[in-house]
């Protein structure tokens, strides 16, 4: 099979690269542009580890052919604040604990991003909903949802 090159962009920057057509998002990300935050956790879309998303839109990386990625904008856990200076919904799941092994933790940021975007004051209910394709196996999803609600509130610049 031949390679199929492909431009497009990821947390901003305009990416290259070739890949085979039968290749995953997930794959590429982590074998090729050396971004490993998003995880293989289930390989079946089940499992929420390598979220990411994909022009707004939260998706499983490891369900999108690295081809369809192809002038679109790509944004991975890598791309959601930095060491110096943490998102809210890192800095938030830090002081919730809610946080221990970390393979889930990437999918879970990515996708409680989303979920802010869309709807900047989720209730618990939604912000539960919204969350339920990411499997926790080590913390249980209670300083979970509390973190995330607690990062909107601030980003949404209320006092808790």
């Amino acid at each position: 099979m031949s390679k199929i090159h492909v431009t497009t962009n990821v947390n901003g920057d305009s990416v290259e690269f070739l890949c085979e057509p039968d290749e995953v998002l997930l794959d590429v990300l982590r074998d090729r542009l050396n971004l490993t935050g998003a995880k293989e956790g289930c390989g079946t879309g089940d499992c929420g580890a390598c979220s990411v998303t994909i022009d707004g839109r939260l998706v499983a990386s490891c369900l999108v052919l690295g081809a369809e990625a192809e002038g679109r904008v790509i944004e991975t856990v890598e791309g959601i604040g930095s060491a110096k200076d943490l998102h809210p919904l890192q800095r938030h799941l830090l002081e919730h604990a809610a946080l221990q092994c970390g393979v889930c933790t990437p999918g879970i940021i990515v996708a409680a991003k989303a979920l802010l975007a869309e709807n900047p004051d989720p209730t618990e209910e939604e912000a539960r909903y919204w969350l339920a394709g990411n499997l926790c196996r080590c913390t249980g999803y209670d300083k979970i949802i509390r973190a995330v609600l607690s990062a909107a509130t601030e980003m949404r610049g209320e006092n808790a």
